[in-house]
């Protein structure tokens, strides 16, 4: 029998941005610097459709947004909030600051908190940016990550996942 090496994991590092289609990308960098604290950067110059790069220093993330040339490919109902929807995540160090912010900002969200047997709470804002694009808000690094099964290679942050602040 040929012994199986084993195999290392790829080379990946973070999630490095999520991009999106728009209606209209000024309305959106207006929500997305305002509402929720990103910060505008320049694009290359080799990128030469509309478009506008986001980035927020505390989330490591990058947003990208893009002008929709087909209004077909956007959500039509920009209304829908249903958590079990696709969505991004930013995990956030006040839950309640962010509510307040949505508050300010007209938008309309949904609230949920859930609790686990040993106690721990996890405070969830669901809402849609200004293409119907669900986010969600969260203190998720009150639930500690435990492996299912195998966990190889890979190294899960045992220590809260503290990724930063909202």
């Amino acid at each position: 029998m040929e012994e199986r090496k084993e195999e290392s994991p790829p080379p990946l590092m973070a999630l490095n941005h999520v991009s999106g289609l728009c209606r209209n990308v000024k309305h959106s960098i207006d929500f997305y610097t305002k509402a929720l604290g990103f910060v505008l950067v320049e694009r290359p110059p080799a990128l030469d459709f509309d478009g506008a790069w986001l980035f927020n220093y505390g989330v490591g993330l990058g947003i990208h947004l893009v002008q929709s040339k087909d209004e077909d490919r956007l959500p039509s109902d920009t209304d829908h909030l249903d958590p079990m929807d696709n969505h991004i995540s930013f995990q956030c160090e006040d839950t309640e600051e962010m509510e307040q912010r949505l508050k300010e900002f007209n938008t309309k969200y949904i609230k949920r908190t859930m609790k686990d047997e040993s106690g721990t709470k996890i405070d969830q804002l669901f809402f849609n940016d200004q293409d119907g694009f669900m986010v969600e808000i969260c203190n998720c690094e009150n639930l500690k990550l435990v492996p299912a099964g195998s966990m190889g290679n890979i190294k899960l942050p045992f220590d809260g996942q503290n990724l930063g602040k909202c």
